[in-house]
């Protein structure tokens, strides 16, 4: 399942993005808001404490490279990782830089799924609207279906591919703890990112406010 679902996610969110017009929806952004929540909370609750459980100072220098290393994804990505991505109607080069930026935060998000099903589902719910707001930009460019298309596979593929990575070679098995810290920075930076700037103004409302303990609840109860 860990080869599989994070596929049907990238296909759920185009789907989404096909029919249902989700940018302007509140439910879009209240899913938005519980996928945050959710992927902070099993950072929290299971990421973080596997790779504490050998203190090391080492582990808090790549937590914070991750952070780092998100940051600077973002300058290409433009925040499509936490739900932000201007269209571009008259886009008709094939955005390789995105594509790069997006494949990397992919395919190291891979990587810490065979630690339990809890973290895949959190991936997994993550991706949907991930995919969803990169499949209306891509939707609206003015590039051709099978470019965006191509587009959409690399990226689909990109997280299945950084856990067979880890499956086939032992040297990565090795230094997964620092993997998986890399990949705790990258959780921290995106989770909180999505919970403070997907409202307007930076105010919670009550349905915001109760999505994210939902998301928070089921992260600690499964």
């Amino acid at each position: 399942m860990i080869y599989i679902l994070p596929l049907i996610s990238v296909f759920a969110g185009y789907f989404v993005a096909m029919f249902l017009k989700p940018t302007s929806s509140i439910g879009f952004k209240l899913l938005l808001s519980f996928s945050g929540a959710y992927l902070l909370a099993i950072t929290i609750f299971e990421l973080l404490p596997e790779v504490y459980s050998k203190p090391s100072q080492e582990v808090g220098i790549f937590i914070m490279l991750g952070l780092l290393l998100q940051i600077i994804l973002e300058f290409v990505s433009k925040g499509v990782e936490h739900g932000h991505l201007h269209h571009q109607e008259g886009l008709n080069k094939f955005p390789i830089l995105l594509l790069i930026s997006l494949s990397i935060h992919a395919f190291l998000e891979g990587f810490p799924m065979d630690e339990g099903d809890h973290i895949l589902h959190g991936v997994v719910i993550h991706k949907i609207p991930v995919a969803t707001i990169l499949s209306v930009f891509l939707i609206h460019s003015n590039l051709s279906k099978i470019k965006v298309g191509l587009f959409l596979g690399v990226f689909a593929l990109m997280t299945p591919l950084g856990s067979f990575f880890k499956s086939q070679f032992s040297f990565l098995q090795d230094i997964s703890i620092y993997i998986n810290a890399l990949v705790i920075g990258i959780f921290l930076h995106v989770s909180t990112t999505i919970l403070f700037e997907a409202s307007k103004n930076h105010k919670f409302n009550i349905s915001k406010l109760t999505v994210i303990i939902g998301g928070i609840l089921l992260a600690y109860f499964i």
